[in-house]
């Protein structure tokens, strides 16, 4: 049964955060594209012009629509990552071991900067890229949600450590 909830557990913690990780990095970038010159990024053509996708939305909205979206469904969905995380640590018997309290702290840290900065400042960002904003009012609020991100990513960064290592586990690594 450990191994089944061991399994699940690293799974969906691969899918869920790992795709949260990339999708968020990548949307502060891809927002900007909205508002014409973009975020910098290796695009090369020589127009400035966004392209319209079918919606009537710029490219880069379309794109950060998107996104945002992975972010949002797989947040849902990563809340099976504790869950079957706390079963496995029932089952070895470690939920007192200092390197799992820590690591459910930062959990719970990592998922408030996602549901209460990084999420929030995804939907600003596209209310700005969607409303007649300018870019200049935009890359600030782009600015400050790579920071969040790059935090937020460093935080399961350090779980990731924190599980392989378990310094001061006695079940051995």
């Amino acid at each position: 049964m450990t191994e089944f909830l061991l399994s699940v557990h690293v799974l969906v913690a691969i899918v869920t955060v790992g795709s949260i990780t990339v999708a968020a990095s990548m949307f502060p970038r891809v927002a900007l594209r909205a508002f014409g010159s973009g975020g910098g990024g290796g695009g090369g053509g020589g127009s400035s012009a966004v392209g319209e996708g079918r919606d009537g939305r710029s490219e880069g909205t379309g794109t950060a629509v998107l996104l945002h979206r992975v972010c949002t469904g797989y947040a849902v969905a990563g809340v099976v990552v504790p869950v079957f995380g706390i079963a496995t640590g029932a089952q070895l018997g470690v939920l007192t071991d200092a390197w799992l309290i820590v690591s459910l702290v930062l959990t719970v840290a990592a998922a408030a900067l996602l549901g209460l900065a990084v999420l929030p400042g995804q939907r600003r960002l596209l209310a700005l890229a969607e409303g007649a904003a300018a870019e200049e009012e935009a890359r600030p609020v782009a600015s400050r949600l790579s920071m969040t991100t790059g935090m937020f990513n460093v935080l399961w960064a350090v779980v990731v450590v924190l599980m392989i290592v378990r310094p001061g586990s006695t079940t051995g690594a």
